[in-house]
């Protein structure tokens, strides 16, 4: 799948919100590296910076696209390529990063756990993550999939986005690992121009999967379409604009 630093980042002040508000649950760290998993351009690299300027800070990502804007951004910070299904830091660090990345990954509660061993006592695990799919925004994207139309071209489903777990799962899996642990839900209740904004939004991260495998004139049969969809499932607010509804999951985790 391909990633857009330039469309991802249409929206950056809504879409590092949540980065803020989970840095904010941050508590003082030991002495360590800093890695922002998932970093995508950099945005979220830069608040961490902000609030750990004295740390040494390397943001991984697998995107080559999304490197080279971090880097460009960031131009005194590390950056490598990495998989995250697989990445561990070179030594343990007090702060593992992540915003809005583990989604993507199956069975990414092993990951976490996995991760969790790769702290210093006292340092912490970070992560949110979009928990949307039953929003209209995401439920359209599947039921055009199924269309007679584009079906064809969804066959092996790896588009697909499996649903996040229980908050219990998060809790069960990292409490005995932990020193302290909070798991909580954010909506977010963003105000766009329009349900053209909706589309743009989304064409930077969850329809990504969608657009990629359809040839030019199926996508913009599929876009029109699911352009239709967003304009009955948000409709105006009294001054013009629409309201997208974003839940979002989060996950503050203290190594014992």
């Amino acid at each position: 799948m391909s990633w857009s630093a330039e469309q991802y980042m249409k929206f950056e002040d809504e879409r590092t919100r949540p980065a803020r508000d989970l840095l904010d649950q941050i508590p003082n760290l030991p002495d360590g590296p800093l890695y922002d998993l998932g970093c995508g351009p950099g945005n979220s690299t830069e608040l961490i910076h902000d609030r750990f300027p004295a740390y040494l800070l390397t943001g991984i990502d697998s995107d080559e696209n999304m490197l080279t804007a971090a880097r460009k951004r960031l131009t005194h910070t590390r950056f490598e390529k990495g998989d995250l299904a697989e990445w561990t830091p070179p030594q343990p660090a007090v702060l593992l990063f992540a915003n809005a990345v583990f989604q993507w990954l199956p069975d990414h509660l092993a990951i976490l756990d996995r991760l969790m061993d790769q702290l210093i006592p006292g340092g912490t695990l970070a992560v949110q993550m979009p928990d949307n799919l039953d929003e209209p925004s995401h439920a359209s994207m599947r039921d055009l999939a199924e269309d007679a139309r584009f079906s064809k071209f969804y066959a092996n489903g790896s588009q697909r986005r499996d649903p996040l777990p229980a908050p219990a799962a998060y809790l069960d899996r990292l409490t005995a690992k932990s020193i302290k642990i909070d798991v909580w839900h954010t909506i977010y209740y963003h105000r766009l121009a329009n349900a053209d904004a909706i589309v743009e939004w989304v064409k930077g991260t969850g329809l990504r999967p969608y657009l990629d495998v359809l040839p030019p004139d199926a996508r913009e049969t599929y876009l029109s379409a699911y352009l239709d969809h967003i304009r009955d499932a948000y409709p105006p607010l009294a001054d013009g604009r629409v309201l997208l509804k974003f839940p979002r999951l989060f996950v503050v985790a203290v190594k014992r």
